[in-house]
């Protein structure tokens, strides 16, 4: 005769046993306040569960000889998005890229958007950098030209797929303005290098379709 298995229904209102006449596995459910706890005497039950992997991808910041970068530079406030286009040559130079990158100059800030769009399109670049410097004045022009350029970059990325890299300052004085390229608070322009990098391989190595 066949082993006798059992289930055991536990419920708040009462318990209902049941013998029945099968073989293992001998199934225990529980249920109490809303919880159903199912145990079993297999070791491999467990395999009926299964849980997503979960991936995480990043971009790099190594040697990056096969990156094509360009960077659109404001010529407004020169004195300080010079600075910060230096800083970027600066930081592409460690990282072996030197030589593959186009400079685009453009009046000021405002016009970043519509040349990195126009670039990005062309698909031969990597990733884009966009520099300029804006710095608050008396009137609402600062504001205007600050939301223009952020917008218009951001535009460029989502519209071509290109990753565009905001690197514009927005400074209430020149002192401020001149710390941030090269000076106490480092070098702006630097750092948008690193993130074209890291996004460059990121889009290479992941998420290239």
């Amino acid at each position: 005769m066949a082993a006798s298995s059992c289930k055991t229904l536990t419920a708040s209102t009462g318990v209902i046993h049941r013998r029945r006449q099968f073989l293992s596995p001998c199934l225990d459910f529980r249920a109490n306040a809303g919880l159903i706890h199912v145990a079993s005497k297999r070791k491999d039950f467990a395999s009926f569960a299964q849980t997503a992997a979960v991936r995480e991808l990043e971009g790099y910041v190594t040697k990056a000889q096969s990156f094509r970068f360009a960077i659109v530079v404001a010529r407004f406030n020169e004195f300080v998005t010079r600075r910060l286009m230096e800083g970027a040559l600066d930081t592409f130079k460690k990282y072996s890229v030197d030589e593959d990158i186009d400079v685009v100059w453009v009046p000021g800030s405002y016009e970043l958007g519509v040349v990195a769009q126009r670039l990005g399109k062309s698909g031969k670049y990597h990733a884009i950098i966009c520099i300029g410097a804006v710095i608050r004045g008396d009137t609402s022009h600062y504001d205007a030209v600050v939301n223009s350029a952020s917008s218009g970059v951001l535009s460029a990325g989502l519209n071509t797929g290109v990753p565009c890299v905001f690197g514009v300052l927005t400074c209430d004085d020149m002192d401020q303005a001149i710390n941030r390229a090269g000076g106490k608070a480092g070098n702006k322009g630097a750092e948008a290098a690193l993130v074209a990098i890291e996004m460059a391989s990121l889009f290479e190595h992941h998420l290239k379709f």
